[in-house]
């Protein structure tokens, strides 16, 4: 299992001919992973770690959401973070089975907590800039 890197603003796979298909007629070039219940706690509990850690990170100004969801590439997940201002930012993967039984490591769950706090506290700061006064010392 690969994260899209710990900021994703396009994650997805481009499609040729707004279409999942590629090649000859009747044919998708890909096998979805269907995910067995227990997997899909796993991943859910795995999930909801990395949305605890990442608004250990943060404010509470900073809203902080994951979802897992069946798209064109089967069982999708993503961790997202609102930030008070500027663009949100998210981390998404799509989860193998080999993975899976391996489950998320801690190393990896941190990784991406610390990448999309850091990214969102960025968002703010570009959208705020150096042309504000603060209102205290």
């Amino acid at each position: 299992m690969g994260f899209c890197g710990p900021v994703a603003y396009n994650c997805r796979l481009s499609m040729n001919g707004n279409t999942p298909y590629a090649g000859r007629p009747g044919t998708t070039g890909y096998e979805p992973t269907e995910l067995s219940t227990e997997e899909l706690r796993r991943l859910r509990r795995a999930l909801t770690g990395i949305a605890d850690r990442t608004r250990a990170y943060l404010p509470d100004e900073y809203a902080v959401g994951a979802d897992l969801s069946t798209g064109v590439r089967g069982v999708e997940a993503t961790v997202a973070v609102r930030p008070p201002a500027g663009d949100p930012v998210s981390a998404g993967f799509t989860p193998d089975r080999g993975a899976l039984a391996d489950g998320i490591g801690s190393d990896d769950r941190e990784e991406v907590a610390r990448g999309l706090a850091a990214s969102a506290a960025l968002q703010v700061m570009g959208a705020v800039g150096d042309d504000f006064t603060p209102t205290a010392r």
